[in-house]
């Protein structure tokens, strides 16, 4: 099946290479003139907490991994097994940087979209980026107890949670802003990536 066919995409969608003027947005302090894209491994809370640093700024929400299935018709772990890795990260790409190309909002984004290149530019060229980093073993504790994350279908989980740790932190880096996952409250994440984001625009 045609990829773009596949996540309901037309062959213009856009790429890395087109800068959105966004209208901007006052917000509880805050003067944005672009979205906010949250980046991290599976399990840091980026869907969990975006939500409500949007309900707390006043701001739209979205989740890349909910409009890739919204598009595709299909769970991401169907996607896995029907189509592939390759084709899944295809349509992840096209998605959000259909998703950067409408209004000032916030986005969390699946554990690799920031690993693919045109991704990354897409999202420096157009967002404001945000890293909730965190340690192996919250993560663990986080994505353990849900069976619905396809990378961790192997025979040693931790082993290749380890693994994508080492390989995709260093991109992670890139990040416009990194903020620490400890073990506290949602609320208490919250604020603290909210206040981040605050002194990175006083900059």
């Amino acid at each position: 099946m045609d990829k773009n066919v596949a996540f309901g995409l037309e062959d213009d969608d856009p790429s890395s290479d087109q800068i959105v003027n966004y209208d901007p947005v006052n917000t509880k302090g805050l003067t944005l003139t672009q979205p906010v894209v949250l980046i991290g491994m599976m399990g840091a809370g980026k869907s969990a907490i975006g939500r409500m640093i949007a309900q707390e700024l006043d701001l739209p929400f979205m989740d890349a991994d909910h409009e890739i299935e919204k598009a595709a018709a299909l769970t991401i772990p169907e996607i896995f097994e029907k189509y592939g890795e390759d084709h899944f990260r295809y349509g992840e790409r096209k998605v959000i940087a259909r998703l950067l190309r409408s209004q000032i909002h916030i986005l969390a984004t699946g554990g690799g979209a920031f690993m693919n290149e045109e991704t990354r530019q897409t999202i420096a060229k157009n967002a404001i980026s945000i890293w909730f980093k965190a340690d192996f073993d919250i993560l663990w504790e986080r994505v353990s107890r849900k069976s619905h994350r396809p990378l961790l279908h192997t025979p040693d989980p931790q082993g290749t949670l380890k693994k994508l740790i080492e390989d995709r932190y260093p991109v992670y880096e890139e990040a416009d802003i990194i903020v620490d996952c400890d073990d506290v409250s949602k609320e208490d994440m919250r604020d603290r990536v909210i206040d981040a984001l605050r002194n990175h625009l006083a900059q």
